[in-house]
């Protein structure tokens, strides 16, 4: 049988991951908290045409560059609004970066293999397939960044895709803001390093600059115009250099932070890691070696110096990590040289860990997707263990096979994202709020912080607050939703009840 050509690796690839990333994909409601604030402020562009000064609940949105917001408005008018068509755009773009990591990969490698195997391990891994999912704005930076990357190299001879480059700067800054800057310095420190300075000389890269960058120019200006210093304020002082030097919001860690990160949700490809970064540093003269060293050693270094952590902050390291995994795994196929012992250790413990998953979800949450995805870790694991143990390189197809069904296993169930479970159902409640209260209504609860899910979900803006506040606000006609223990320390006794959901009552003046 003829090998694959490489038109063909990218239809099999963007096939593999448009499935993983859009199965399932409107079958749990939306998380708090970008996912229900990113929401809101689509809505709010769908309903009132309002797509250069967006609001979240009728006041300014200032925090986010609003390309994310705009794409999801614009499938509110074909889909309607739901939770498929708020996760859709940010959904597909991350999947596209599966088959631009190949290609890529196919132009720093020059090779076909290593390529192909980085892409295979950047479509199964945990974190990238469940976080670009969401609504959130992750996960199509990073495929903004890889073409961006595909446009730098293709630039070395073909001067015209060097105007690509620009045009992809301005997706990510419209994207993800002051982000440009980190991403934007890591491919400038690439092209020193790999003595690409022709490229510095190339009129296509200036033009593209101009025209890429002038969207994201004029939206500032035009915001900064319309709101002045408080844009300013806002956008750049506490969404990006607060964040560097305070722990906004409380949100701070250790600086290793991001690397406990990714030992907790890097399995299995993780034991195949510290082999692909020495391997780098071996060729770091290399193309290949130069990017992975730069991406991951600066991408790292910053956030880990950054005094805010937050765990998607660490997921445009991944296509840096799925590069250097992706060369060791070559690296053991083409030579087929195993460290049998210690890798048929940990292979073994990972299929004890999926047979104590299979008797976990047997007990204690027994959805049938996620007891099979259970039973096929524990053999997948366990028949890499074997072939490792045997010397055969065939345990390399087997866990790329094995990790793709368990993660669209998962993505099946009723738990990919199970930050949910973190506190009370917000789509009941919702409910109960929207079908009472006319749309837009101010309503304040006793639970202990706002929800932006909720907000969604109801069209209004429940506000929380403490008990005295919420019997004055009952006295002045004030809508009320209130836990049992609220319940029996305020008197509602002028009040009426509307209905109960998930432990919170209404109470309409």
């Amino acid at each position: 049988m003829r090998p694959f050509t490489d038109k063909e690796w990218l239809l099999a690839l963007l096939a593999a991951s448009l499935v993983l990333w859009l199965i399932f994909l409107g079958n749990l409601p939306l998380r708090d908290w970008d996912e229900g604030t990113y929401a809101i402020v689509a809505r709010e562009i769908y309903r009132n045409g309002n797509w250069l000064y967006p609001t979240l609940q009728g006041e300014p949105f200032l925090l986010k560059p609003p390309l994310m917001q705009w794409l999801i408005a614009l499938y509110y008018h074909i889909g309607g609004v739901q939770e498929f068509t708020t996760r859709f755009p940010g959904a597909l773009l991350t999947a596209l970066g599966v088959p631009l990591l190949y290609i890529v990969g196919r132009l720093v490698f020059l090779e076909t293999l290593p390529a192909l195997f980085s892409a295979l391990v950047y479509l199964t891994m945990l974190p990238v397939v469940r976080h670009g999912r969401l609504a959130m704005l992750d996960g199509m930076t990073i495929s903004f960044f890889l073409l961006l990357l595909f446009c730098l190299l293709k630039a070395r001879h073909h001067q015209k895709y060097a105007l690509g480059v620009g045009f992809c700067l301005g997706l990510i800054t419209l994207t993800k803001g002051m982000l440009v800057v980190v991403l934007g310095g890591i491919a400038a420190l690439f092209i020193l390093l790999n003595r690409q300075f022709t490229l510095l000389k190339n009129p296509y890269l200036w033009v593209g600059m101009l025209l890429g960058n002038a969207p994201a120019i004029a939206w500032y200006v035009a915001q900064y115009k319309h709101y002045g210093d408080a844009f300013l304020q806002v956008h750049f002082q506490a969404q990006a250099l607060d964040r560097l030097g305070t722990a906004v919001e409380g949100n701070t860690g250790p600086p290793w932070y991001y690397l406990l990160e990714i030992l907790k949700y890097g399995f299995p490809w993780l034991l195949f890691l510290p082999g692909g970064l020495y391997l780098s540093w071996k060729k770091r003269q290399t193309a290949w070696g130069c990017l992975i060293l730069i991406g991951t050693i600066v991408y790292l270094g910053i956030i880990s110096l950054m005094r805010t952590k937050l765990p998607w902050y660490v997921m445009p390291i991944y296509p840096f990590l799925a590069l250097a995994i992706g060369v060791n795994l070559t690296e053991m196929w083409q030579q087929n040289k195993l460290k049998a012992k210690a890798l048929t250790v940990l292979f073994a413990a990972l299929s004890v860990v999926g047979c104590g998953g299979c008797a976990y979800f047997l007990i204690a949450d027994p959805q049938p997707s996620l007891i099979i995805m259970s039973i096929v870790l524990a053999i997948t694991m366990g028949m890499t263990a074997w072939l490792i143990k045997e010397q055969n390189r065939k345990f390399i197809p087997v866990l790329f096979a094995g990790m793709y069904l368990v993660l669209a296993l998962l993505m099946s169930s009723q738990s990919w994202v199970w930050e949910l479970n973190e506190t009370f159902p917000a789509k009941p409640v919702g409910a109960l709020i929207r079908a009472n209260v006319p749309v837009g209504t101010q309503i304040y609860t006793s639970f202990a912080y706002g929800r932006p899910s909720v907000d969604f979900y109801s069209d209004c803006k429940v506000t929380a607050a403490p008990l005295p506040v919420l019997q004055q606000m009952l006295a002045k006609k004030s809508y009320l939703l209130l836990d049992k223990d609220a319940m029996q320390k305020i008197d509602i006794s002028n009040s009426k009840v509307k209905g109960e959901a998930e432990g919170f009552t209404l109470i309409s003046p």
